[in-house]
């Protein structure tokens, strides 16, 4: 099987937890795993991108780019070059606003073909895509994650031409890890607990479940 690549897209809003949040962390063991794997990855952290959002000027029916937004341009060709992308994302009703705007030009982008067959067209169709999502504490449990995030983000990846890797029958749109928050004695106060063994655990698994799919799809072809 030949070099394969992948970009891993760290979602979360909050900059004051940059280099430290939950979501970087999570970006890092896909990356651990991966290497392991001989795949390179590159974690793209849209905290560090400025977008504007898709105002419909129709620049981008000229060279299938947005005319406006070069920073949204450089993750596009990265994710053009990319065989797997991973989305790494905390629930957020449903998801962070940065991530919404960069399906929106996706979206732009896939629908400009104007054909029965634009997903065909798209220059994402066919990569193997992995979604990583977790709860910001007991209210949102891994299923209820799971139908807001999970199920959101894979439908407009579908929609985009992109497939998603299930981890099993009941795990079909990725997986949710769960973070729980603890009273520390007082009941007003909680603070975050991190199971961090069950989570690289999950992680692992899921990303070799993906690598195998690819390699499971090298030898049919």
């Amino acid at each position: 099987m030949e070099d394969k690549r992948a970009i891993c897209i760290l979602a979360s809003n909050r900059m004051e937890e940059q280099g430290k949040s939950i979501s970087y962390y999570i970006c890092k063991m896909i990356f651990a795993v991966l290497n392991k794997k001989g795949v390179s990855c590159e974690i793209l952290n849209l905290r560090n991108y400025t977008f504007f959002p898709c105002v419909g000027c129709g620049g981008c029916r000229e060279g299938l780019r947005c005319g406006k937004d070069k920073e949204f341009n450089q993750i596009y060709a990265e994710l053009c070059l990319a065989d797997y992308v991973f989305f790494v994302s905390p629930q957020s009703i449903p998801i962070p606003a940065k991530l919404c705007m960069l399906f929106e030009k996706l979206e732009q982008l896939t629908f400009l073909q104007e054909r029965e067959n634009y997903i065909d067209q798209s220059e994402l169709c066919g990569k193997l895509a992995g979604i990583i999502t977790y709860g910001k504490g007991d209210r949102w449990a891994p299923e209820d994650c799971k139908i807001m995030v999970n199920d959101t983000i894979s439908n407009i990846l579908g929609a985009l031409g992109l497939k998603i890797v299930p981890y099993n029958s009941k795990w079909n749109t990725g997986i949710s890890l769960t973070v729980r928050n603890i009273p520390t004695g007082n009941e007003t106060l909680l603070v975050k607990e991190h199971d961090w063994k069950m989570m690289e655990e999950s992680v692992r698994r899921y990303v070799e479940v993906i690598v195998q799919t690819s390699k499971s799809l090298h030898a049919i072809c």
